[in-house]
């Protein structure tokens, strides 16, 4: 179920199994609810940079999609208008894990914000922060 112009987390699901850029990074849809989520992107070898960190894109992809899907959960149908990405400190970690939230959602638009953590020996450390506007389609 969705509330009343959102999608469900039923219909995300079946979004993020039709992304194949979300699949490539192994994309996983943590918590659900109506204007808000949590996902998570598991740390490999191949999604980390030259010193080891994981990738900057990597955790804009989370900031992006998690911005995205918790407007979605509100109001239907998004895409991302723009988005800004503070990284904070190195990602490092067995895996990210990002909390995205709507901060407000209008006719046209919703603005939101995400925040992504590197969790390390069960430890959780905020890596980067970011703000995005999404637009309904």
């Amino acid at each position: 179920m969705s509330d009343s112009n959102g999608i469900s987390r039923e219909r995300l699901e079946q979004a993020l199994a039709h992304s194949t850029f979300a699949q490539l990074l192994g994309a996983e849809l943590l918590d659900f609810a109506p204007g808000r989520v949590s996902l998570q992107v598991r740390s490999r070898r191949d999604l980390c940079q030259h010193h080891g960190y994981m990738h900057g894109a990597v955790v804009g992809f989370m900031v992006d999609s998690g911005c995205a899907w918790a407007a979605a959960s509100m109001v239907g149908d998004v895409v991302t208008s723009e988005y800004k990405l503070n990284l904070l400190a190195p990602a490092v970690g067995e895996r990210l894990i990002c909390r995205a939230e709507v901060l407000k959602a209008g006719q046209r638009q919703a603005v939101c914000r995400a925040d992504v953590f590197a969790e390390k020996d069960g430890q959780e450390k905020l890596v980067a922060t970011g703000l995005a506007t999404i637009a309904r389609v």
